[in-house]
C-alpha cells in the first residue's frame, strides 16, 4: 500500500511507477484522486454536521433548562434542525464511508514506486545479470554424454517417483523416497541452520492463513489466482513470508528491537495457474514444495534497507556456494519485479538438463509497501507518533527445485549422486545416492 501523502501530492510518480511496472494504469491513479477527493470532502462536512449537532444540542439544554419542561417555538425549531443535521451528518458519514473503501480498493491495484536507479525492463528478458559463480572445476555446463536429467536419474536410483505422485495427487506432484527424501530435508536443514548461526529467529509458522494476512503482504488481490483459498476463505501460503511478515501486524514495536531477522522452514502450495503445458515434467513447477525463507523488519531507513538487502543476498549466495551449485545474480527489472518491490534481485542456479540457469531465489527490498497494509509500525527514540516499518525477503532455500541442479551436477559416471560434504552430516555419514 502506498503513502496517500505520495498519491496526493506526487502522481506523477505514481503514474509513472504504472507504466515501468506495468502494472495497474495512470488513469487508476486519477481514480484514486477524484475518490480521496470525496472522501476528504464527506469527512469535512461530517465534522462540521457534528459541530453543529454538539452546538446546537448545548442551545436546547439550556433552553430546556428554563422552560422547566414547557415548550416554545424556539425549542421546536432548534429541535427540527437537530434532526435535519443528524440525517445530514449521516448522509456525509455514509458518504466517507463508501469512499474509503472505494479508495482502498484503487489503492491494492497500484504499485509501489520501484528504485529511480534500478534497471527499466519490460519483462525477464531484460533483467540485468551482475554476477555469476560456480566452484573451481565446476563451470556450468550440459549434461555429458551418457548423464542422466533429474527425472530419469531420480527415478534410476529409485529417488523420485512421479508417477505415484500424479495417482496420489494429480498432475505437477511427486514423491521423494528413502535417500532422497533423507537429501530433501538435509538442504532445507542445512539452509536453516546457516541462518540461526547467524543469529536469525527461527519460527514454526501457519501455512494456512487469513484472507487479511495475504492482503497484507500483498499476494492478494493481484495474486489470488495462484493461491488455494479454502471453503472458509482462509488460504494455503505460497512462501512462509506471509506469516512471518504478519506476525507483528496491528503492532508498534520499539525501534530499540529492529532490526528483527526471522526465518521459518514450511511447506508452500502455488497453483500455478496460466502455466498449463511449461515444465510439466520434473521438479522445476510443482504444487507442493517446501522453502526456507528469511524476513527482516527494521526502521524506516533507505540505507538500512539496501544494506539489509545485500544481506540477505548474501546469506542465499553463501548457501548455494557451501553447496558447490553454479548460479548467477540477477538485477531483475522493473516490468518483473512485481506491485510492492522497490528493489528485488533474483539468484538462479544452473540446470545442466535445461542448459541453462533455473530461478531458485529471490530477495525482495519493500520498504514501507507490506508494513502500510499490515499496519505494522514501530515508535522511534524520542518520538512519540510512531511511523511504519520497513520490510524485506529473501529464499535462503527452496527445494525441490533446487534439487534439480544438486542431482544433476554431482551425478558420476558410474550412474550415481555424490552427497556435497555440507550435508552428509543430515544424511547420517550417507556420502553417495547409489539406488535402492
Amino acid at each position: 500500500m502506498l503513502d496517500p501523502k505520495l498519491l496526493r501530492d506526487t502522481p506523477d510518480l505514481v503514474k509513472e511507477a504504472t507504466i515501468r511496472k506495468r502494472i495497474g494504469s495512470p488513469e487508476l491513479v486519477d481514480q484514486w484522486r477524484v475518490v480521496d477527493e470525496r472522501r476528504r470532502g464527506a469527512q469535512t462536512r461530517a465534522d462540521a454536521f457534528r459541530a453543529e449537532q454538539g452546538k446546537i444540542g448545548g442551545e436546547v439544554g439550556k433552553l430546556k433548562g428554563k422552560l422547566k419542561g414547557g415548550s416554545s417555538p424556539e425549542l421546536e425549531a432548534l429541535l427540527a434542525r437537530a434532526a435535519e443535521i443528524k440525517q445530514q451528518y449521516e448522509a456525509a458519514v455514509a458518504e466517507q464511508s463508501s469512499a474509503e473503501a472505494e479508495a482502498a480498493e484503487l489503492m491494492l491495484r497500484l504499485p509501489a514506486v520501484p528504485d529511480l536507479g534500478w534497471p527499466v525492463g519490460r519483462d525477464d528478458s531484460e533483467n540485468v545479470q551482475l554476477r555469476t559463480w560456480h566452484a573451481p572445476g565446476r563451470e556450468p555446463r550440459d549434461l555429458a554424454a551418457g548423464e542422466l536429467d533429474h527425472v530419469a536419474l531420480g527415478q534410476k536410483l529409485g529417488v523420485l517417483d512421479f508417477e505415484r505422485g500424479v495417482k496420489l495427487a494429480g498432475s505437477r506432484s511427486y514423491v521423494l523416497r528413502g535417500a532422497g527424501a533423507l537429501l530433501y530435508q538435509a538442504v532445507l536443514r542445512f539452509a536453516l541452520d546457516e541462518l540461526i548461526k547467524k543469529g536469525w529467529e527461527s519460527q514454526v509458522v501457519p501455512v494456512l492463513v487469513t484472507e487479511k494476512c495475504m492482503v497484507g503482504t500483498g499476494y492478494f488481490p493481484g495474486g489470488r489466482d495462484q493461491a488455494y483459498v479454502t471453503q472458509d476463505g482462509s488460504a494455503l501460503v505460497g512462501t512462509s513470508e506471509v506469516p512471518l511478515a504478519s506476525f507483528f501486524a496491528d503492532e508498534i514495536l520499539d525501534e530499540a528491537q529492529l532490526p528483527l531477522r526471522l526465518c521459518a522452514q514450511s511447506v508452500c502450495f502455488r497453483r500455478e495457474a496460466g502455466a498449463a503445458g511449461k515444465d510439466t515434467a520434473g521438479l522445476y513447477r510443482v504444487h507442493q514444495f517446501d522453502k526456507v525463507e528469511q524476513v527482516v523488519i527494521h526502521k524506516a531507513d533507505d540505507g538500512e534497507h539496501a544494506q539489509l538487502h545485500e544481506e540477505i543476498l548474501g546469506n542465499a549466495e553463501q548457501i548455494l556456494q557451501k553447496l558447490g551449485l553454479a548460479y548467477r545474480v540477477l538485477q531483475v527489472c522493473t516490468g518483473d519485479m512485481g506491485q510492492g518491490k522497490w528493489r528485488m534481485y533474483d539468484l538462479e542456479t544452473w540446470m545442466p538438463s535445461r542448459r541453462a540457469y533455473g530461478e531458485t531465489h529471490s530477495a525482495s527490498a519493500l520498504r514501507d509497501f507490506q508494513s502500510r497494509r499490515l499496519n505494522l509500525r514501530y515508535r522511534k527514540l524520542g518520538e512519540k507518533s510512531p511511523g511504519f516499518t520497513y520490510t524485506l525477503n529473501n529464499t535462503a532455500i527452496a527445494c525441490p527445485r533446487v534439487l534439480i541442479a544438486l542431482l544433476e551436477t554431482y551425478q558420476t559416471p558410474e550412474g550415481s549422486v555424490r552427497i556435497p560434504d555440507v550435508l552428509v552430516p543430515y544424511m547420517h555419514g550417507q556420502t553417495m545416492l547409489t539406488g535402492r
